[in-house]
């Protein structure tokens, strides 16, 4: 089972949000290696009439279980090419021509320019209709202002990650496609740190629950009785507006709605 399975017998190990004092329960310190982000940036645009031409393709084609899945091309794409949809293939970009020139005028802040690689699966089809999916590289050129930390043995680093999706497309020819895509890009300064935090221990896992088809679990996870306080106790006496029977019209708890 999960953590938030019903089915967990142990409520106080699941992580979430703390019922009463906070505090209570923690019992020890712990010295965690993480990534501290100290600064970060988030920026949304819309790039019109962007040229990426596809590095490499594959075949799409629907298997015996009626899912689809890519395989190595039988034959070249025969045009016309029809451009059907794009999206970035993963949330990690690089950023190359990275630039980072510190601010005399403002300290602690830096000037960061570099261009950031994003790379997007573009789905088409040829004349035969037979569906491809190609990979290729939106770049986008960032110059931004980014909070830095002093220098120490330990060097802090830029990373980026992205999301594109595309509203529109056309083959242009030579393997290149002209789309206009909405492009969602975090920056962020990071380093390696270690950090002492406050513990409630080692986290207990619970084992894995099996997936099934038993309907009836759920209906057994209720519990025995019902609740003690059902609705509202506004809810009586026809005190509800359009209740003429003494019950309650919107807990959905009773039997008369």
């Amino acid at each position: 089972m999960s953590f938030y399975s019903y089915k967990n017998a142990n409520p106080s190990s699941v992580p979430g949000m703390v019922a009463g004092n906070v505090l209570d329960g923690l019992n020890e310190k712990f010295c965690v290696q993480v990534k501290r982000v100290y600064d970060s940036c988030l920026q949304q645009e819309q790039l019109t009439n962007v040229d990426v031409t596809i590095s490499s393709y594959a075949q799409v084609v629907t298997n015996c279980n009626c899912t689809t899945e890519t395989v190595p091309p039988t034959s070249a794409p025969v045009a016309p090419i029809t451009f059907e949809s794009c999206r970035s293939s993963t949330m990690d970009v690089d950023i190359s021509n990275l630039s980072v020139e510190r601010l005399a005028d403002r300290p602690c802040f830096a000037r960061v320019r570099g261009q950031i690689e994003i790379p997007i699966d573009i789905l088409f089809t040829d004349s035969r209709c037979q569906e491809y999916i190609g990979q290729g590289v939106v770049t986008v050129n960032k110059d931004v202002l980014l909070a830095v930390p002093d220098e120490s043995i330990v060097p802090f680093r830029l990373e980026g990650m992205a999301s594109a999706v595309c509203v529109s497309g056309s083959y242009q020819g030579e393997n290149t496609f002209r789309l206009t895509v909405c492009v969602t890009i975090v920056l962020k300064v990071l380093a390696k740190v270690e950090i002492m935090i406050p513990s409630y221990g080692f986290c207990a896992i619970p084992p894995c629950e099996e997936f099934s088809d038993a309907v009836c679990d759920e209906f057994f996870s209720l519990p025995l009785f019902p609740p003690s306080t059902l609705c509202d106790e506004n809810s009586f006496n026809g005190q509800v507006s359009g209740n003429t029977n003494g019950g309650c019209s919107s807990c959905r708890r009773c039997g008369n709605t």
